[in-house]
């Protein structure tokens, strides 16, 4: 059997972290055949580290007739490509899984996947325990959320910073709502609380609390899943993005595997 064909969509610190696996054996089972990232210069750094092409439109790369493609980008880009890849025989291996707070666009997305017989996978990103998260959920009526402690310095440039909280010496609750409203407020910042939602109650059901921490680096995520006579809780600490890169690394890999986590 020939190896499948793996596409990258995007060419920052993430999609660098899939091809330095790639370089190291890490994902044998896969060809990369092309990358497509908004900057030229960077694609075509990409691509020589990897050994492919770079491309400039999602049409092209598609000429290539990957297996998959792996997105690490943005929310705009699976907003942007999702249909198109999907439509055209290629699965989706999503990090940016915040696009999907969008109800429209996530309904669509089940549409064409099953139209064309592809699918689309969720990497954990910055966290995990999806598997359980899930089963409690097929249980019973779910009661899920997820609070979110960051450093002050993370929450600059988004509609929850203020000046204060750099200098504060107490924790501050900077937000308070559902997984739908943070997304809106917070595009880059809460794709867990998406990921959460997707896997449990939704995005208008699933409670978001995110707290501003003084002196802390990275995030902590601790999520909770419960129905009557069982309580999950997943709590994952992170003090670099690089976890989010690596696990569409794991995410491909379990993909060709014989033994699936």
């Amino acid at each position: 059997m020939g190896k499948l064909r793996l596409g990258i969509l995007g060419c920052g610190y993430l999609s660098n972290i899939v091809v330095d696996a790639y370089n190291k054996g890490l994902l044998e089972e896969y060809e990369l055949v092309g990358v497509l990232g908004r900057s030229r210069e960077a694609s075509e750094a990409l691509a020589k580290k990897a050994g492919c092409r770079a491309y400039d439109t999602i049409e092209e790369l598609l000429e290539q007739k990957p297996d998959y493609i792996a997105e690490a980008a943005s929310g705009q880009a699976v907003r942007d490509y999702a249909e198109t890849i999907l439509s055209n025989g290629c699965n989706f291996a999503v990090l940016s899984i915040g696009a999907f707070a969008d109800q429209e666009l996530y309904e669509r997305v089940i549409k064409t996947a099953g139209q064309h017989g592809t699918k689309v996978h969720i990497a954990s990103g910055a966290i995990g325990g999806f598997d359980v998260l899930r089963t409690v959920s097929l249980m019973g009526a779910v009661t899920s959320g997820i609070e979110t402690r960051k450093g002050p310095a993370s929450l600059k440039g988004t509609p929850l910073f203020e000046e204060h909280l750099m200098s504060d010496s107490e924790t501050s609750h900077v937000f308070e709502g559902n997984a739908k409203k943070a997304i809106s407020l917070l595009p880059t910042k809460v794709n867990v609380a998406v990921a959460t939602a997707l896997a449990t109650a939704g995005a208008e059901k699933t409670s978001v609390n995110i707290y501003s921490v003084p002196g802390m680096v990275g995030d902590d995520h601790k999520i909770t899943a419960e129905i009557e006579g069982i309580k999950a809780v997943v709590d994952i600490y992170s003090g670099t993005s690089e976890i989010a890169g690596w696990s569409l690394v794991a995410l491909l890999r379990n993909l060709v595997s014989p033994i699936m986590f």
